[in-house]
C-alpha cells in the first residue's frame, strides 16, 4: 500500500510518530533539568510530578503554532484587499446606517435594520477576532478591540434618548452571542486542553467576566450558551476517556521509590489530581450535577481511589487524600443537612475509615512513638471526614479509636 504523504512529500504516519517521540524527549529533558535543579536547591520533596506544566505544550509545539498563526494573520489581511473601503470598513458602514437612523428613523425601524446589523457586522468582527483567544495569558479583552469601541455607542446620538423598543441597544450583546460565543465553543472543542491548568484558569476567568458583563446572553435559555457549556462537558469527557491512565502495580513493585514504575505511578496520580482541580474550577459555571459526574464519578471513584488503595495507609495516603479534598468546592458541603456527605463520596469516606483502621492496627505492634503518630494520623482522618460533612463517619471513627473532643478537633481544622 502506498504511503500517505503530506504536502511536503513526507510519510504522514512516520512524521507524526517522529514528532511524537521528539515531544516526549523534550518533555523528559525538561523534567530531568528541573529535577536536578530541585535536588541542588534541596526542594525535591516539595515537588509533585504531574502537577507541573511539563505535560503541556513543548517549545517545538509553541514555535510551530506561532509560525502558523503568523501565516494566518498575514493571509487574513488579504481578505478585503480587492474591496472598496466603503464596503469593508466597519466605521464607514456604521456611519451610513447612523445617518439613515438619524434622518429617517421610522423607515429605519420599519426595515428591521436593528435585527440585520449583527449579521451584517458578523464577518467584519470575526476578521478582527482571528488572533483573539482567551486561552492565552496575554489575550486582550475584546471590549478594548476596535470593533467593540466602534459599535459601543451606536444609536446613541447626542441629546437624544433611546426610544422604547429600540433593538439597537442589544447590538453588542447580539454580536457577543452570535460571534464571540460560537468562536469560544470552537476553541473549547479544538484548542483547549483540560489537563492544562493555565488554559483552564484563563478560560474560567473569561467565562466569569462574560457572565457578569452579559447576563442577557449567558443564561440557561440561550442556545449558544447551552452549546458552549455542552462543548465544555464533552471536551472534558474526551480527555477523561483518552488522556487519563492510572497503572495498577503490585505493592511490592512500588516499594522502591526510585524505580520507574513508582515514579510513573506517582506522576499519573498527581496528574489526575491536577485534572480534578481543573474541572472543579468550573464550579459556578457548569451545573453541580455535571461537575459531580465529571469530577467525583469519573476521576475520584474511577481513577484516584484505585491509586489510593494501592498506596500504603499512613502519612502519604492521608496527604494525598487531603490534596483531593482541597479541590472540592466548599459550597458542596456547607449547605448539606444532616450528618452525611454527598452520596458520590461515600466510597471515598469508606476508604478513609479503612486508612484509620489500618494505621491503628499496624501501630499495635509498634513503639509508643508509633502509637502516638498513629493517633495523630487518625485525628487527621477525622478532620478530613469532617471537612466534607461526613459526620456519621466521623462519629464511627472517633468511637472506634477513642478520639475525644471531636467538636474542638473539627473546629480547629
Amino acid at each position: 500500500m502506498a504511503p500517505n504523504l503530506d504536502s511536503f512529500g513526507r510519510d504522514r504516519g512516520a512524521y507524526q510518530e517522529h514528532a511524537k517521540q521528539r515531544r516526549i524527549a523534550e518533555r523528559e529533558a525538561r523534567r530531568t533539568r528541573r529535577r536536578q535543579a530541585r535536588e541542588q536547591n534541596g526542594k525535591r520533596a516539595e515537588h509533585r510530578e504531574g502537577l507541573s506544566s511539563d505535560d503541556e505544550e513543548t517549545s517545538t509545539d509553541i514555535t510551530s503554532f506561532n509560525l502558523e498563526k503568523e501565516r494566518i494573520l498575514k493571509e487574513s489581511k488579504k481578505v478585503f484587499e480587492d474591496v472598496l473601503e466603503d464596503f469593508h470598513s466597519l466605521d464607514n458602514i456604521k456611519a451610513k446606517f447612523e445617518v439613515w437612523r438619524r434622518l429617517y428613523f421610522k423607515c429605519y425601524q420599519d426595515a428591521y435594520i436593528g435585527l440585520c446589523l449583527p449579521k451584517l457586522f458578523n464577518p467584519l468582527v470575526r476578521l478582527q477576532l482571528i488572533p483573539w483567544s482567551p486561552l492565552e495569558a496575554n489575550c486582550p479583552n475584546f471590549e478594548y478591540m476596535l470593533w467593540f469601541e466602534s459599535l459601543l455607542f451606536y444609536g446613541c446620538e447626542e441629546q437624544s434618548e433611546m426610544q422604547k423598543g429600540d433593538v439597537d441597544i442589544n447590538l453588542l450583546p447580539s454580536i457577543v452571542e452570535r460571534v464571540v460565543m460560537p468562536k469560544l465553543a470552537v476553541l473549547t472543542d479544538q484548542v483547549w486542553d483540560p489537563l492544562s491548568s493555565s488554559q483552564t484558569a484563563q478560560m474560567v476567568a473569561f467565562m466569569n467576566r462574560l457572565v457578569k458583563g452579559y447576563p442577557t446572553v449567558l443564561h440557561g435559555e440561550n442556545r449558544n450558551t447551552q452549546e458552549l457549556l455542552k462543548t465544555i462537558v464533552m471536551r472534558t469527557r474526551r480527555t477523561l476517556d483518552n488522556d487519563v491512565f492510572m497503572p495498577l502495580y503490585p505493592k511490592n513493585v512500588l516499594e522502591n521509590r526510585n524505580s520507574g514504575p513508582y515514579l510513573f505511578f506517582q506522576r499519573q496520580f498527581w496528574s489526575c489530581v491536577k485534572l480534578l482541580g481543573n474541572i472543579l474550577q468550573w464550579h459556578g459555571i457548569l451545573s453541580n450535577t455535571s461537575l459531580k459526574e465529571l469530577a467525583v464519578d469519573s476521576i475520584v471513584n474511577r481513577y484516584i481511589l484505585s491509586a489510593l488503595q494501592n498506596t500504603e495507609p499512613g502519612e502519604d495516603s492521608i496527604e494525598k487524600s487531603q490534596s483531593v479534598i482541597s479541590c472540592f468546592p466548599r459550597q458542596w458541603f456547607t449547605c448539606l443537612k444532616g450528618q452525611q456527605t454527598i452520596p458520590q463520596l461515600e466510597n471515598f469516606c469508606r476508604y478513609l475509615k479503612h486508612v484509620a483502621s489500618t494505621v491503628y492496627r499496624v501501630s499495635l505492634a509498634g513503639s509508643d512513638v508509633d502509637k502516638r503518630n498513629a493517633r495523630e494520623h487518625i485525628k487527621e482522618v477525622v478532620k478530613l471526614l469532617g471537612s466534607i460533612n461526613a459526620l456519621d463517619h466521623v462519629v464511627a471513627v472517633a468511637s472506634e479509636h477513642g478520639i475525644k473532643d471531636v467538636k474542638a478537633l473539627l473546629e480547629g481544622k
